[in-house]
């Protein structure tokens, strides 16, 4: 029996990405198709350079680029998008030789136990102006439910869910204080210096992960109160781990109340609206270090 030939077009699923291989001879006529007349989803992303002697035209890109649409469903994360085929006129622009084509593609990835954020254990911080027992300070950092009103009792999320956090300092015959998130990391061992690392908020208070094209991630505005600090956080997951923990660690700190906001205590987020930074509080100008890197140590 004669063998299936291989199909038109081929779609490769990857972690990140989707490679998508087109033959040359789309409709099977035995007149190939130019590369420059096939593009990929909505931005209209063109091949990579394709080789003319070569039978096949290939497409590689990531899951959110090229105008893609993501569907989160109870049970997968379905990302959407098409490859077009739009022929160039021929030399008599009273005729048309070909029709264009639109070809979907979807790929598929199960949500369910796939990421958990395991045990969150806040650090016992003292002030270092703490001269008495009843000025330490005490520092905690709490997944919270969806109304933000109470702790979250279950620690297990899945790929398209948001993780609410809330930081909180509480103290004894302080001063009133206004509490800051330096650093968040991300691990899948307990050990925060371990490899793979992520870093989602780093350079003292710049939450990068909401840099990120495919994600919500933010610091929530208002404050509930000075000493608070509330940040959402997309769920993701280390690629290539089988293992379903993340272990995450924050360094928190404080600074005096009535101090405004400045380079050095800030809490900024990436507005995708307006392409630029925004303080949770102070002006724009304090964030402005968020994607040099050159922002002072706190």
């Amino acid at each position: 029996r004669a063998l299936s030939p291989r199909p038109a077009v081929a779609v490769r699923c990857q972690e990140g990405q989707l490679a998508v291989t087109v033959r040359r001879d789309l409709f099977g006529t035995g007149r190939p198709v130019r590369a420059a007349e096939l593009s990929l989803g909505t931005a209209s992303c063109p091949p990579l350079s394709p080789n003319a002697a070569q039978a096949f035209v290939t497409f590689v890109a990531a899951l959110h680029e090229c105008g893609s649409t993501l569907q989160v469903t109870p049970d997968s994360l379905i990302y959407r998008t098409t490859l077009f085929y739009k022929p160039t006129r021929s030399g008599n622009p009273l005729i048309v030789r070909a029709t264009p084509a639109e070809v979907p593609i979807e790929c598929h990835y199960p949500r369910r136990s796939n990421v958990s954020s395991g045990a969150v254990h806040p650090t016992w911080v003292p002030f270092r102006s703490t001269v008495a027992a009843e000025e330490r300070l005490r520092f905690s950092l709490r997944l919270m439910d969806d109304e933000w009103s109470k702790e979250r009792l279950s620690n297990g999320f899945q790929l398209g869910d948001s993780l609410r956090f809330q930081a909180d300092v509480t103290s004894e015959g302080h001063v009133p204080l206004r509490l800051f998130v330096d650093q968040c990391v991300a691990t899948a061992a307990p050990d925060r210096s371990s490899f793979p690392r992520y870093a989602f908020i780093d350079r003292g208070g710049c939450l990068v992960d909401s840099r990120a094209e495919d994600t919500g991630s933010t610091f929530v505005s208002p404050r509930p109160r000075p000493e608070s600090l509330r940040f959402l956080l997309d769920a993701f997951k280390f690629a290539g781990d089988a293992g379903n923990l993340l272990y995450i660690s924050c360094h928190l700190r404080v600074s005096p109340a009535a101090e405004a906001p400045n380079p050095r205590n800030k809490a900024c987020s990436f507005s995708k609206a307006s392409g630029l930074w925004a303080p949770l509080e102070g002006t724009a100008a304090i964030c402005s270090c968020c994607d040099t890197g050159s922002c002072p140590s706190p």
